[in-house]
């Protein structure tokens, strides 16, 4: 199924919220109408910042209902993944470059019992994900270059969100298309138009003057106006 036919998801990155109210910031983000929170895990070694571990995340899951997915940017993502299941993340993403054995990686999260997801960094390409279609049911494509939020939208990107689309519709698999990386009310229409469904923001939600609700909602009208 491509992409574009699947329903448009808004998922808030955690990153701008104040870290000391961090439960306060989901259920917030719940009532503004999010599909999933995500979770930049960080490691100081894949990329360089440091930010939540599972703990942190296990003391938010009660807070709300609504999925978490933990976008593990660390080196060695299946040391922990059986800590980030439990404490509550539906998915899990892991990058490409940071698996040796990426099919065993994916298969790894699936026998946990969560979603398995695979991401791709601004230079790698493609090609990189298109023989584990069949053990996920999200791809991302990073439209950053991961390790700190704020950044600007390299929409020089959008070619290679429009070649995994194609790659999923051909692949007859049933996943979404993720794009992660200075999504806003400028950029998201160019992510949305070349295939992406799911779109992460992060800045551009918190920044909002009138609220993470009205930011979620124009957000979404922008995506789905492009499709």
């Amino acid at each position: 199924m491509h992409p574009t036919s699947r329903p448009v998801k808004i998922v808030p990155s955690v990153l701008p919220a104040d870290f000391a109210n961090l439960g306060a910031a989901c259920r917030e983000l719940e009532a503004a109408g999010v599909d999933h929170i995500q979770w930049d895990v960080m490691d100081g070694h894949f990329v360089p910042n440091l930010t939540f571990g599972p703990d942190v995340i296990a003391a938010c899951r009660s807070h709300v209902d609504v999925p978490f997915e933990a976008h593990l940017m660390v080196t060695d993502p299946e040391l922990l993944a059986a800590r980030y299941v439990e404490a509550g993340c539906a998915r899990l993403i892991v990058h490409a470059e940071a698996c040796v054995h990426l099919h065993r990686t994916l298969g790894a999260i699936r026998e946990l019992g969560a979603a398995a997801a695979v991401a791709v960094n601004p230079a790698t390409p493609a090609s990189a994900v298109s023989h584990v279609l069949d053990l996920v049911d999200l791809v991302l494509v990073m439209t950053v270059n991961p390790g700190f939020g704020g950044q600007s939208y390299i929409a020089t990107m959008e070619p290679k969100i429009a070649e995994i689309a194609a790659m999923i519709d051909e692949s007859g698999y049933e996943i979404d298309l993720e794009v992660d990386g200075g999504i806003g009310v400028s950029t998201i229409a160019g992510a949305a138009k070349a295939g992406a469904n799911v779109l992460v923001a992060g800045s551009a939600l918190f920044a909002d003057a009138a609220g993470p609700g009205h930011a979620v909602a124009e957000l979404r009208g922008l995506a789905e106006s492009a499709r």
